[in-house]
């Protein structure tokens, strides 16, 4: 008599966002393959409204802690702040992305909102993952997206090689990853997160295997190459650069939220118990990163480049909070990331509203005077610049405040202290791009500078109130943040 086949218990509600972001992004295809809809931005306001009906329905499981599919799904707090997170940065980079085809039309395709979408799927599986298989697949098909995305530029020689590069260093990159991932395998003998830390827990001699420690060292290179992590952050600037600058926004904050998901899921929970040697070199780490990216970013006439650098920087930040650990170092992080997606997106937005046929604006002398002759243009680039550079009253301070005071009462004073240096450091090479803009003349007269779109406008607008917002009144977001924190089940 043959065995019974017993089908495991499948609960799409757990998945239903992913579901409808991946429908959105089929039929944005379809329309655009089928010639359905002719009109400007028609394709943009149908894959709007797709990311919106899936923000919508997060909310629908706020508060669940469960699992899915036979534990590789996590329906918890953590995995709803930042797919919230990663759905406002899509958001966002749509909206942008509708006046950034003045300049570049090949972006008007199905194709393109099709990619962001998938990305965004990806970023969206991999902060809800439970499981090891299914973190590495979702991490593939962000990349794979990406790769794709800084490339999109077909005809422009920077673009293609940013993307070749990209795809050749992130391939490297995930080998160390898989790796990684098969020595924890061997050494715990499960893919599953929560089944791994109880693994640990009951034998917590594995950790001092040089099986379990070989994969814990690979899967940080893996992920700290995502992050931007020294030393694997050589790509980041040359990237950024060659990229579409509405797709350098959206990888420098969507890749970041869903890297860093991917080490709390891993490092800060069922690998929290490591020895205090691994706690030490992930803080050269977070210092080297800090330093390497401000000190690089000071020297910078490029501002994707030193916004480039300016990313490394902030990965140093958020790496402060791994090192320091616990729940109130996570709740940190979370903030951090959700400020860190209005600031990035509202400051590469700005970039992408500047220039001319097939040709982007970049460089600070092509902003001398731009704060003059365009006052609120001006103005919002300023908040930006502010609240990356950690000034109250904007949500960047509230966020390094966060991550700080966690690392404090974790005993890691002097970590805080070279990051608190770190933050002096940045404040010349923000407030440089804000005396370009307001205190030389000459330069703005050269930009073009098109009527922006209402899209755009509003996005724009909905980065600098979200900073301000996050800045003014932290309390209820540092609530939900607080009350997203992953605790195993």
């Amino acid at each position: 008599m043959s065995p019974e086949f017993i089908l495991p218990a499948v609960n799409f509600q757990c998945i239903l966002p992913q579901i409808l972001l991946s429908l959105t992004a089929l039929l944005v295809l379809l329309v655009d393959v089928f010639g359905l809809v002719k009109k400007a931005n028609a394709l943009a306001l149908i894959t709007l409204a797709g990311v919106v009906f899936a923000t919508l329905t997060l909310f629908s499981g706020t508060g669940l802690q469960e699992t899915a599919f036979s534990g590789m799904i996590l329906v918890d707090g953590f995995s709803f702040f930042l797919n919230l997170t990663i759905c406002l940065i899509l958001i966002l980079t749509i909206l942008v992305s509708m006046n950034y085809q003045q300049f570049f039309p090949g972006i008007n395709s199905g194709e393109y909102y099709s990619l962001l979408i998938f990305a965004a799927v990806g970023m969206s599986f991999m902060a809800a993952a439970g499981n090891l298989i299914l973190l590495f697949v979702a991490l593939e098909l962000m990349s794979v997206s990406i790769y794709v995305l800084v490339g999109f530029h077909k005809d422009n020689l920077r673009s293609i090689e940013a993307a070749l590069k990209y795809f050749l260093m992130g391939a490297f990159a995930t080998s160390f990853l898989l790796l990684g991932f098969a020595f924890l395998y061997g050494a715990t003998g499960t893919m599953d997160l929560l089944t791994m830390t109880e693994f640990i827990r009951s034998n917590p001699e594995v950790l001092s295997s040089g099986l379990f420690l070989s994969g814990v060292l690979l899967t940080l290179t893996g992920l700290g190459f995502k992050i931007s992590m020294v030393p694997f952050h050589m790509w980041t600037p040359d990237v950024y650069e060659g990229a579409p600058t509405v797709i350098t926004g959206f990888m420098a904050t969507g890749v970041k939220a869903a890297a860093f998901a991917a080490l709390v899921r891993i490092f800060m929970v069922p690998l929290g118990s490591l020895p205090i040697d691994w706690s030490m070199l992930l803080w050269v780490a977070a210092v080297l990163t800090m330093t390497v990216g401000n000190i690089i970013a000071l020297v910078q006439d490029s501002i994707k480049r030193m916004l480039a650098y300016s990313g490394i920087a902030h990965a140093g930040y958020l790496l402060i909070g791994v090192v320091a650990g616990g729940e109130l170092a996570q709740a940190g992080i979370l903030y951090y990331l959700l400020v860190y997606a209005f600031m990035n997106i509202g400051a590469f937005g700005v970039l992408a509203l500047l220039g001319k046929k097939e040709t982007e604006y970049n460089t600070l002398q092509e902003f001398s005077g731009l704060g003059l002759k365009y006052p609120v243009l001006g103005l919002a680039m300023a908040v930006f610049m502010f609240s990356l550079a950690g000034i109250p009253p904007t949500g960047g301070f509230m966020g390094k405040l966060y991550i700080f005071s966690a690392a404090i009462k974790s005993g890691y004073v002097w970590l805080v202290v070279l990051g608190a240096l770190n933050s002096v450091i940045s404040i010349y090479y923000y407030l440089r791009v804000i005396v370009v803009m307001y205190f030389q003349e000459s330069g703005a007269e050269d930009v073009a500078f098109p009527a922006p779109s209402p899209a755009i406008t509003l996005g724009l607008g909905l980065a600098a109130a979200g900073i301000m917002i996050l800045g003014v009144f932290p309390s209820y977001f540092w609530v939900l943040a607080q009350n997203s924190v992953f605790v195993p089940m």
